[in-house]
């Protein structure tokens, strides 16, 4: 497994890396939108639609990206209904657990094509601010799952949502919040005019005070979109959003925390 983890691993970052770093925006936005399709499909299936109905599902969504690419449609238009979802449905639908069927199954099926479009929107327009800037967004919702990882194995005690993430715990989520500050303070004091960061550009609009408010929101709406995705597929008796991605799951797996995150981010700054 852990041979098979590697690499795939190791495919996933020959492609993602010469796109990101060498490519132009465009490029990897086209590198972005793959991810996207494949991430419609794999929520299509979760919401139990056939194989007759998840392709054109998934197409349906790659219309969706290549509009907005060519700026047809505004970037507002998918990103500020994405945020009002993140923000209002997704804590709803954790805190009352609604069955994945008749008008509910109808609903999350066109909400899926609004939160996985604004994703791409997102990380595009990211990637417009400087390859920097991009990689600090992610290194945020990264943090906060790797610190949640080693404080929850340390001190957890307190189940933070147990009927839908047993691992999960409060401990595990503080630990994750108070690394992403630690990580932000040390950023903030040796960065000085170096490539903007997600932790500069919310200091200098916002503030240190309200800005650490805007990671705090950042890390709790990637836990949402994580325990969002586990809710998913715990309804649909998964383990995983698909097999894709041998060793990791399915694409929804790898980008569940980011999909609140992104457009929330692109909204703030």
């Amino acid at each position: 497994m852990l041979k098979t983890r590697v690499l795939t691993a190791l495919i996933l970052l020959a492609i993602v890396l010469p796109a990101l770093f060498l490519g132009t925006p465009g490029q990897f936005g086209l590198v972005v939108a793959v991810a996207v399709v494949l991430g419609a499909w794999e929520w299509a299936r979760l919401l139990g639609l056939p194989l007759a109905g998840s392709v054109p599902y998934a197409l349906v969504a790659l219309a969706g990206v290549a509009v907005s690419y060519a700026g047809m449609i505004p970037w507002s238009a998918w990103l500020r209904p994405a945020v009002l979802f993140w923000l209002l449905i997704g804590p709803y639908t954790l805190w009352r657990k609604p069955q994945n069927s008749g008008a509910w199954r109808v609903f999350l099926l066109l909400a899926g094509w609004v939160v996985l479009i604004a994703a791409w929107q997102a990380i595009w327009l990211a990637r417009l601010h400087g390859v920097i800037f991009l990689l600090s967004v992610m290194v945020v919702v990264w943090l906060a799952d790797s610190g949640a990882y080693f404080a929850g194995k340390a001190f957890g005690r307190h189940k933070l949502a147990p009927s839908i993430s047993p691992g999960k715990t409060w401990e595990g989520a503080a630990g994750g919040w108070l690394l992403v500050l630690l990580v932000a303070a040390v950023v903030m004091l040796a960065n000085g005019h170096g490539a903007p960061t997600l932790v500069s550009v919310l200091v200098d609009r916002f503030g240190v005070a309200i800005g650490a408010v805007c990671l705090t929101m950042l890390v709790i709406y990637s836990i949402v979109g994580d325990l969002f995705e586990s809710q998913l597929k715990r309804q649909a008796g998964r383990k995983d959003s698909s097999g894709l991605l041998p060793g990791h799951g399915g694409v929804l797996d790898r980008i569940d925390a980011l999909l609140p995150v992104l457009p929330l981010v692109m909204l703030l700054v």
